[in-house]
């Protein structure tokens, strides 16, 4: 651990000046520029997309920020450098990723807004844990929203390991330090050994005294990091999805209502606290999200349960008014099990057409679930323009194992995930995922090249039946999609939770669903 020094999140500062703080990069500078500078940000991205163009100025923000840290940003347009940006397998925008050094790379999982890059990067720029001392304990404590400290004793190995792998793995979220002079810990109320959470909210502060296991330390963190009733927004949608616990939607159009409904359910959120996240949503800016959790769009206020885990929303009667008595009894039925899930689902196909199994809510588990094969599912949104480009190299996919003799062993399927209820929070599309036979609680995510040889080998190397099929390009030509129009194209993180119609109106409502979610 190092010696912490003091961290100056603070607010963003006024005007951007009208020279740039990004450095803009080519394929003959940006192995320079990644190897010179200890730590960067560097975002990929393409003039025409509209995502980029609300990233710029948060982006430029950021930039001026971090630069007396020493951060730098930089960026690359992919339509000049397309060699540059496909050897760092981009193929969505933007694409932002960490670099320590042209090889150390990590994708950035923060949000687009300039508070949240530059509280990411300066998390980034510290060491897992920082080593606090009387000097710098006080300004550690509010460096951030969510600050950790740990207090054991310089010898305590044991705990040090602990705290230290839960802040290998949470160091995105939180700052992560530690204390081992005992008359601090005292001076903090507790005895060693003990974490602190330090909170700008709430009741200001969690102690955790038990037992210093990872696991324990881990849950305490994403559990007492959560506002008692909070809000949903581009910057806490990660954080409540990362907790495993349910989470509680409240959904009010104006900020008084929301103020008021969250006043009258702190009760029903104290009582349940730490098996469920309480949260306000601005259903002005992210009513279209109500769909997601089958909630009417245009009727406010309204509450739903989501089961974060499993996928599962559990929508309250629209029609029934919102008070702590009502709620208190639907959230204590959901608690003791007597909700029965709300599941979207199209009909189940009356005949199988295709290679590609289509797979529906209703007949998921009969097809997915099915221990005896191994099943590669695509999870797609009929608006997405990869996934457009992908169909017809999927469907030769799909025909080479059945044509080949092994559909017994594999199957190849895709779901519409904007019109069904699939147990997987998927976060953008195409997402596509192998369940190996005999192991259908550990599914693999494909993040490779969307290629049919590539594909081809995911299967053979994760699969339980390891089968592997011949494939010739003698089809390439055919197999070509059409090029994707520069709005498909846009953004290959788009959210997949929306209902899409057929009619030119409903789709439309269906793409503004799809950006209000993705700013979640």
């Amino acid at each position: 651990m190092r010696t912490f020094t003091t961290v100056a999140l603070g607010l963003i500062g006024a005007a951007v000046a009208s020279a740039s703080d990004v450095s803009s990069l080519t394929k003959d500078t940006f192995t320079d520029f990644v190897t010179e500078n200890d730590l960067v940000l560097a975002e990929f991205f393409a003039p025409w997309c509209g995502h980029c163009k609300a990233l710029a100025p948060e982006y430029e923000e950021a930039a001026t920020t971090l630069k007396e840290k020493n951060i730098k940003l930089a960026k690359v347009d992919c339509t000049e450098e397309a060699d540059l940006c496909k050897s760092y397998g981009v193929e969505g925008y933007p694409t932002l990723k960490v670099f320590r050094g042209p090889e150390n790379i990590s994708p950035y999982t923060g949000a687009r807004k300039a508070p949240a890059i530059v509280s990411y990067m300066t998390k980034q720029s510290l060491p897992a844990v920082s080593t606090l001392t009387k000097d710098t304990l006080e300004d550690f404590k509010s460096a951030d929203k969510v600050v950790l400290v740990a207090y054991f004793a310089a010898d305590d190995k044991a705990s040090n390991a602990s705290f230290t792998t839960v802040a290998e793995k949470l160091r995105d979220n939180y700052l992560f330090g530690a204390v081992t002079d005992a008359d601090l810990a005292k001076a903090e109320g507790v005895s060693f050994p003990s974490v602190i959470l330090y909170k700008s909210f709430d009741e200001g502060k969690s102690v955790f005294s038990d037992s210093m296991d990872a696991e324990a330390v881990e849950k305490f963190a994403t559990t007492a990091s959560i506002p008692l009733v909070g809000e949903v927004g581009p910057e806490t949608y990660a954080g409540y999805m990362a907790t495993g616990i349910p989470l509680a939607y409240i959904f009010a159009d104006t900020e008084e209502e929301r103020t008021k409904l969250a006043e009258a359910l702190k009760p029903v959120a104290e009582k349940h606290r730490s098996a469920i996240s309480f949260a306000t949503i601005d259903a002005k800016a992210f009513g279209a999200h109500a769909g997601n959790l089958n909630l009417k769009v245009d009727q406010w206020p309204a509450f739903a349960i989501q089961d974060t885990v499993n996928n599962k929303k559990f929508p309250y009667d629209q029609e029934s008014e919102i008070t702590a008595d009502l709620i208190g009894k639907f959230v204590q039925d959901f608690v003791d099990g007597k909700v029965e899930p709300s599941i979207k689902s199209e009909p189940i196909p009356e005949t199988q057409e295709g290679p590609v199994q289509i797979v529906v809510a209703k007949n998921y588990n009969d097809i997915v679930l099915d221990d005896a094969k191994d099943v590669l599912i695509e999870f797609y949104a009929p608006w997405c323009g990869h996934c457009k480009a992908l169909a017809p190299k999927y469907d030769i996919l799909a025909g080479l194992y059945t044509e080949q003799g092994h559909a017994d062993k594999v199957t190849i399927a895709k779901v519409d995930a904007t019109a069904n209820d699939v147990p997987d929070e998927i976060e953008g599309f195409p997402t596509i995922k192998l369940y190996k036979a005999g192991d259908k609680s550990n599914p693999v995510t494909y993040s490779g090249s969307r290629s049919i040889e590539d594909l081809i080998k995911f299967i053979k190397e994760n699969g339980k039946h390891e089968v592997s099929v011949t494939y010739e390009e003698e089809t390439a030509e055919a197999e070509k999609p059409a090029e994707p129009t520069a709005k498909e194209t846009e953004d290959s993180t788009e959210t997949a939770t929306e209902e899409v119609k057929e009619t030119a109106t409903e789709a439309a409502e269906a793409e503004k669903t799809a950006d209000a979610h993705d700013e979640l």
